[in-house]
């Protein structure tokens, strides 16, 4: 799964690897968790990408109240296709969610050890995710949500499932709007090469989604 993650880059940078016309404006967050607004790169009808603000935890369009979006922060890539709650998304909604690094949890006595994954090179994750736009009572509410896919060989010791993370050399396939029937998007969702990420341990104050410094991403131990 994918339940916390961090963005701290540069908006220069950002907007560089993702190919954005402009700089995007983004707060710099080291533990954002599900419910949060978070930056996501869609596609516009011409296929340019663009950077804009959802809420992480998907609603479908046709879900009566919001409270299901808590239940949808991950989907996983395996059903992703024909799951009621994601198909349509799937073929027609798809976004880049950028994050310098993400947190999982590994069981050890007594307690769970965070860890936190990053790019080998310190640049930037590029998350698969999928979007909605759904009719609340104060007008159209955007949600995403994270896929998810079984665990490279390094983190299959922490955790058996990974977010799908998308190759720079993917990110226009991916976001593709013309693409609505997901041809050929299968062969993305696989775990990403271990050789490009780093893991390490952290500091438990990660835990409470409260905190937020960069001390989090510190490796400890």
């Amino acid at each position: 799964m994918c339940g916390r993650y961090a963005l701290h880059s540069l908006p220069e940078v950002l907007a560089l690897q993702f190919g954005l016309r402009e700089r995007p404006t983004f707060e710099v967050r080291y533990n954002i968790a599900p419910t949060s607004n978070v930056l996501v790169i869609e596609a516009d009808r011409d296929g340019h990408p663009v950077a804009t603000t959802m809420r992480w935890g998907l609603i479908p369009s046709w879900a009566k109240d919001a409270s299901i979006g808590n239940k949808l922060a991950n989907a996983r890539a395996e059903t992703v296709a024909e799951k009621p709650a994601f198909r349509s998304a799937f073929r027609r909604r798809r976004c880049l969610i950028p994050a310098s690094g993400f947190y999982e949890w590994k069981p050890v006595v007594g307690r769970k050890q965070p860890y936190y994954i990053r790019p080998a090179d310190d640049g930037l994750f590029a998350l698969a995710g999928l979007y909605e736009a759904w009719s609340s009572p104060e007008g159209l509410l955007h949600t995403c949500t994270v896929l998810t896919t079984d665990a490279n060989a390094l983190m299959q010791a922490i955790h058996n499932r990974m977010p799908v993370i998308v190759a720079p050399a993917d990110y226009r396939r991916w976001l593709d709007p013309g693409n609505t029937t997901a041809a050929g998007l299968s062969e993305l969702l696989v775990p990403f090469p271990p050789e490009h990420m780093l893991v390490y341990p952290v500091n438990s104050r990660v835990n409470n989604a409260r905190n937020e410094d960069p001390g989090l991403i510190e490796r400890v131990g």
